[in-house]
């Protein structure tokens, strides 16, 4: 009986199957939006974690800020703002502290003098110290990075990127990188593999872009260019002065990270309690709020898809009661033969599972797929519209989609609570014909 009841309630869907078609599409959408959109909520956590993890979690980052004009006081008419080298040696006497790495950047223009084809390139100056390399997690494809008997040498390590657009047919170990503002020359003596950019962590901490680095000894920036940066342009003429970009501190034991922070805060308000040209970022504290956020994403997200769920239940509603009512003579002439009213009931309950069961399994399906046609989106939008592809921050185009395992069981147990639940009233509906009205109904 079981069994004939399953098999009379899948012969009636298929007599409107147009109609169950567009019920189940509602069902489908409801379940694969669920898995979508927690699959991309988790890709986005998982990015955001991964650059914070490639900070250091022992690690603390204090980085300059240039503050806005009204707040900054000239010296000499240059502006001066950021950590100074004093303040660095303030905080690397700090006994929890176990290495102090400074970094200095400028934004300048790149030039290959034996291409001629190659115009200049702007990019990120950077000057550090060998341990650099290893808080970044940059890897040497050829030569070397910076090492400390080249501290006082006008070597330099290039990007990937860089190498690809100034030495195409060449090796670029042993050229010089020309800076024309500077007026400097560097002998290459590596080059990086390509890395990933990295996305905005903190407020004072931008996203990262290696694509267009060059890499040379802090000590040389010091000797060849000093610590003021001039900018010309139309009409106006600036000076700042800033010693240093980034301090990053690597904290001896992580479990200290926290109380080291504040130290160096307190530190650096000693002399200024009301400085604003720093900033100071902690990836072990953000890292444990990302992981709290993840939660909250999911949650969200899980909601926001649910919604499309309960919109599919409202179709099957609807569409189960105009079935009773043109099935109402049918009712009426079961219920004549000796059919009690849970066996109406459990027809149309039935034929509502069936609905809400194939909708989830489609839905279920799309969704293991998603992740791999997200990629195969992103290849076929960036042949088709190079230009507007290459608009889309670095950020967002290498976010992945990650599959929630348990977003599966729960979409699909959703769908069929919801069809149950929707297809409850029409069901009882049907089971409260009077079988007389029912037989006379035309």
């Amino acid at each position: 009986m079981f069994f004939r009841t399953w098999i009379l309630g899948i012969k009636s869907l298929l007599l409107h199957p147009m109609r169950s078609a567009l019920t189940v599409l509602g069902i489908m959408i409801g379940v694969f939006s669920v898995i979508a959109l927690l699959a991309i909520g988790e890709g986005v956590s998982i990015k955001a974690q991964q650059d914070i993890e490639a900070l250091g979690a022992e690690n603390i980052i204090v980085r300059s800020i240039e503050p806005p004009n009204d707040s900054i006081e000239f010296s000499f008419s240059a502006r001066e703002f950021g950590i100074s080298r004093a303040e660095m040696e303030q905080i690397r006497v700090i006994p929890t502290i176990a290495q102090v790495i400074p970094v200095r950047e400028l934004r300048l223009q790149f030039q290959y003098t034996g291409n001629a084809l190659a115009e200049p390139r702007l990019g990120r100056l950077v000057g550090c110290t060998p341990e650099y390399q290893g808080i970044n997690r940059l890897e040497v494809d050829r030569g070397h990075f910076l090492t400390h008997p080249e501290k006082q040498a006008t070597v330099c390590v290039i990007s990937a990127e860089l190498a690809k657009y100034f030495f195409p047919y060449e090796d670029p170990l042993g050229k010089e990188i020309f800076v024309p503002a500077k007026k400097n020359r560097f002998s290459i003596v590596g080059v990086l593999k390509e890395k990933t950019a990295t996305g905005a962590v903190g407020g004072s901490f931008s996203g990262q872009d290696f694509a267009n680095d060059v890499y040379i000894p802090i000590e040389t920036m010091r000797r060849l260019m000093g610590d003021l940066e001039e900018k010309r342009s139309a009409g106006s003429f600036e000076r700042k002065k800033f010693e240093l970009s980034q301090v990053t501190c690597k904290v001896k034991d992580v479990k200290d990270v926290p109380k080291t922070a504040k130290i160096i805060e307190s530190t650096l308000r000693r002399m200024s309690p009301d400085r604003e040209d720093y900033g100071i970022i902690v990836p072990f504290e953000l890292l444990e709020q990302a992981r709290s956020t993840r939660i909250m994403i999911q949650l969200i997200f899980g909601l926001v898809a649910a919604v499309s769920l309960v919109v599919g239940g409202i179709g099957i509603m609807n569409i189960m009661l105009a079935t009773v009512t043109e099935r109402t003579r049918e009712i009426g002439v079961r219920r004549a033969l000796g059919a009690c009213r849970r066996d109406i009931t459990r027809q149309f309950l039935i034929e509502t599972i069936v609905l809400s069961v194939v909708g989830g399994c489609i839905g279920m399906a799309l969704g293991v797929a998603f992740p791999v046609s997200a990629e195969g989106s992103k290849v076929l939008a960036d042949w088709l519209a190079p230009e507007y592809y290459e608009r889309i921050p670095t950020y967002f185009r290498e976010v992945v989609p990650v599959l929630v395992p348990w977003s599966f069981p729960l979409a699909f147990g959703i769908s069929v609570v919801v069809g149950v639940i929707f297809g409850l009233y029409p069901a009882m509906r049907a089971a409260q014909m009077d079988p007389i009205e029912a037989l006379r109904h035309e």
